[in-house]
């Protein structure tokens, strides 16, 4: 059992050096593309939040911004069953 754990290969059942080779290959390749894409992800997210500073200084309200973005996400059903419960509770609250 020991020469199991010391042996990766032995543990996945591989006797080939080759096949070892390509999956750590295969492994670095997807470690490489995960970081690359968390990259772009950072600078968009920056990229976002420098479109919302630029709205702001041109006067636009962020907290609504961000609300209608969201909504533009939903599916339109959905988006119409939650403005009628909230509509509901408003009224049941006396807001409306």
């Amino acid at each position: 059992m020991s020469d199991q754990i010391d042996n990766p290969r032995a543990v996945a059942g591989d006797n080939s050096g080759g096949a070892t080779a390509v999956a750590h290959a295969q492994l670095k390749s997807i470690i490489e593309r995960i970081e690359r894409l968390e990259e772009e992800k950072k600078a968009i997210a920056e990229d976002i939040k420098d479109v919302y500073a630029e709205s702001k200084g041109n006067g636009f309200d962020v907290k609504a911004i961000r609300t209608i973005i969201r909504l533009r996400k939903q599916d339109p059903n959905e988006r119409q069953e939650e403005e009628s419960i909230l509509e509901t509770y408003l009224q049941a609250l006396g807001m409306l």
